[in-house]
């Protein structure tokens, strides 16, 4: 225990220590956490938003060219960009890689 008084407050805490008095690693108590990487990798917020997983593991994305100057487009450009489009497979391994480690 160590204690440190100031002017008007006295405070008392514990310091861990370990051999030689360098303090413990944190170690968790958790099997299930043995093993893991740590820390995970996070999902760019970016990628969230634009980019969905199909049941079989494929990237989805919208379509661009769609939001706003429609009337300056194609009926059948509009009309076939709607809905939402399966990534190729070598941009969807990007995707995965580098913006959803962790799905």
């Amino acid at each position: 225990m160590c204690s440190f008084v100031g002017a008007s407050i006295s405070t008392t805490f514990a310091i861990p220590s370990g051999p030689a008095g360098h303090a413990q690693p944190l170690v968790s108590s958790n099997p299930s956490l043995k093993g893991s990487q740590m820390p995970k990798m996070k999902t760019k917020s970016g990628a969230k938003k634009r980019f969905r997983l199909t049941a079989s593991g494929k990237v989805r994305f919208n379509s661009a060219y769609k939001r706003h100057m429609l009337i300056n487009k194609p009926q059948k450009m509009k009309r076939q960009h709607r809905g939402t489009e399966i990534l190729s497979d070598s941009d969807a391994k990007i995707v995965l890689r580098n913006y959803l480690p962790n799905r």
